[in-house]
């Protein structure tokens, strides 16, 4: 297998020395390179070629989101995951419009950092469970007051709201599992694989399993997607 090579930016050093041990225990990650200001990203895409970048948000000079567009310009196949204390889905938006394949909280576990690292090097993306289940509180908040798929206006100049509380839920049998289903359901909650597997005393390993089944049955690329899809077709109740 071939070795994700990996650059970290953040202006905390101690916070880079705990991610870099976390990510130098993966046989297949190798950490070439560390900066601590999203001005030093463009000059260590050059030098080392990194598969993917673990970006700050907060920085002095030039902050993460910044450094992200001026990677994803000069090489619009740059892979970048965004680290932040925000889970506000305003920095969540305007990271992934930057051109960022994924948004970290730190307040994430290792097995969190180490899940993104893959999926993102895979050329897929990936978004903290908790930012996940901000972003479709939004999208609900925004479907209720009429904005988007929620509304509905009629041929008479009226309009007819269809909140998802008026929705029947009505689960996906035909394409997943009873199983696969609950754990939709809870990556709708925005729940972690720990979480799932402690809610429905399964192990982890099974829940990345039921994971990969249920995105590959989906035809999405990542659990966000599959998420989106779930709710726009009235597969699990947002809560």
């Amino acid at each position: 297998m071939d070795t994700t090579k990996i650059v970290i930016i953040d202006d905390h050093q101690l916070f880079r020395e705990g991610v870099k041990r976390i990510l130098d225990f993966e046989a297949n990650f190798h950490v070439v390179a560390e900066g601590d200001d999203g001005a030093e990203a463009l000059e260590l895409m050059e030098k080392h070629e990194p598969d993917v970048f673990i970006m700050d948000i907060n920085m002095p000079k030039m902050n993460g989101v910044e450094a992200t567009r001026k990677l994803v310009e000069a090489n619009p196949e740059a892979k970048v995951i965004v680290l932040s204390i925000h889970d506000d889905e305003n920095y969540v938006t305007h990271a992934l419009q930057t051109g960022a394949r994924g948004y970290l909280l730190k307040e994430m576990d290792a097995d969190a950092l180490v899940d993104a690292v893959k999926v993102v090097a895979d050329g897929g993306s990936y978004l903290h469970p908790k930012v996940t289940h901000n972003l479709v509180r939004e999208y609900r908040r925004l479907t209720e007051n009429g904005v988007g798929s929620g509304n509905r206006r009629g041929t008479g100049g009226g309009s007819t709201a269809t909140t998802y509380q008026q929705i029947e839920i009505r689960r996906p049998l035909h394409l997943l599992t009873r199983r696969e289903c609950e754990v939709l359901q809870l990556l709708a909650d925005g729940k972690s694989n720990k979480a799932i597997g402690e809610a429905l005393f399964i192990s982890e390993k099974t829940v990345k399993n039921h994971v990969s089944n249920i995105l590959q049955k989906m035809n999405v690329n990542d659990r966000t997607q599959a998420v989106v899809v779930a709710i726009k077709n009235g597969w699990v109740e947002v809560r």
